[in-house]
């Protein structure tokens, strides 16, 4: 009798009411994240209670939705704008606490049947998409720009053009789609990191090559944010700046960070920073970009503003070797170390592919009258930051290697999971 009802009382333990609080717990930790990092950022300042809705176009974009950026200054006059930034803070709260979730009735299993965790995960899937729902509809709000004084604002009155008027609003196809992706993925990944979470008997002999290298993998983004956290606390005592500091380490640490991993191994972004728009910190990521045409963004570059810049080669060995021996120290003593060697040279060229893809920035806003040109003075600016990508992912290859060849032999003394004493 205890045989029939074993597979009720699984399906019970992760229901609906526990895929709903699995749900609520990220919306409500990803919406702390991006309202706290908007109210350093001066945003709470808003006219007509645009608040909420700037919020939830930040939970938008987290997910990877779509929010269009409009605006309009009548007859005579016209405006442009793009935003193309995903704020990585807030997107990986709510996939931490999401997997969490996700993750919490399975532990202490081994395996687990594919209808199971489809099962599970499209409870979850509902919901999440009526959140994400709620949450586009919500993201939408147009805004009046003043002009100041000046030429623009005397032309304006000749001619009585209202003041310009920039807007945003959530494309809600897009970011259904787009957020169903993000879940997707998010489980996909949670069950390729966690070491207890059960997998369908036709997936286990995957378990062995796979989840060592992508656990590693995800401590290595984890120390990089830890790192910049330090480093940002360090800023706002000796510098200043509490404010800004704690915005961008709430909405887009990772945005920094990350890119900074990438080109600690060698890799070149590319991109350019005019006008108002600007990278709070570091200060040298600034100085390299802010040129009239598109800059290069590699070690070189920036050790011509900062020495220290190369000391981000040693971070990285350290780093790498670590989490090269902890993959290697959660592998089965079987597995050799030319096999490590590949396991993490993959993972990490993975890594590096989505550091690229995610932390690419657009952003442009320009007014022009007539259609001609940008005016305004503050009114217009460009962001743009974008990676070599292929070039990234061949060096992460070589650096994967070399280090996951070395973490081995470094956990050639340690027991490994899946050794079997002496009889």
């Amino acid at each position: 009798m205890s045989l029939r009802t074993a597979p009720d009382q699984a399906v019970a333990h992760h229901g609906w009411a526990r895929a709903l609080a699995t749900v609520l717990a990220g919306v409500i930790a990803m919406g702390a994240v991006a309202a706290l990092g908007l109210w350093a950022a001066g945003a709470a300042d808003l006219p007509g209670g645009a608040f909420p809705r700037v919020v939830a176009a930040t939970l938008v974009t987290a997910v990877g939705g779509s929010v269009e950026v409009t605006g309009d200054a009548g007859a005579i006059a016209g405006t442009r704008a793009a935003l193309t930034v995903v704020p990585l803070s807030v997107a990986l709260t709510g996939a931490l606490v999401v997997a969490v979730g996700f993750l919490r009735p399975l532990r202490h299993r081994a395996v687990a049947g594919a209808p199971e965790l489809a099962g599970w995960a499209g409870r979850i899937a509902v919901l999440w998409l009526l959140a994400v729902a709620a949450l586009a509809l919500a993201a939408r709000r147009t805004f009046a720009v003043p002009l100041g004084e000046g030429t623009l604002s005397d032309v304006a009155d000749l001619f009585g053009v209202a003041s310009p008027r920039v807007g945003f609003a959530a494309d809600v196809p897009v970011t259904l789609g787009f957020g169903l992706l993000w879940l997707l993925g998010m489980f996909v990944l949670a069950l390729l990191v966690s070491p207890g979470a059960p997998l369908p008997p036709r997936l286990l002999r995957f378990q062995e090559p796979v989840r060592p290298a992508a656990y590693a993998m995800v401590v290595l983004l984890l120390a990089y944010v830890v790192l910049g956290v330090l480093i940002a606390l360090v800023v706002a005592v000796t510098r200043g700046h509490a404010a800004q500091t704690l915005a961008v380490v709430l909405l887009g640490l990772p945005n920094l960070v990350w890119p900074v991993l990438t080109i600690g191994l060698g890799a070149t972004w590319e991109g350019r920073v005019e006008g108002p728009f600007g990278l709070p910190m570091p200060q040298v990521l600034d100085r390299v970009l802010r040129t009239p045409e598109l800059s290069t963004l590699n070690l070189r570059t920036l050790a011509e503003q900062d020495g220290r810049v190369w000391w981000l080669v040693a971070v990285n060995t350290v780093l790498l070797l670590a989490v090269a021996f902890l993959a290697a120290s959660r592998s089965p003593a079987r597995t050799r170390a030319w096999q490590h060697a590949l396991h993490l040279a993959v993972a990490l060229a993975l890594t590096v592919l989505a550091v690229c893809l995610l932390g690419r920035i657009d952003a442009h806003y320009g007014l022009s009258l007539f259609g001609v040109g940008d005016l305004g003075g503050g009114l217009s600016g460009d962001l743009l930051l974008r990676p070599r990508m292929w070039g990234a992912a061949g060096l992460a290859l070589l650096w994967g290697l070399v280090t996951g060849f070395l973490g081995a032999l470094l956990a050639t003394r340690t027991r490994h999971h899946g050794e079997s004493g002496k009889p």
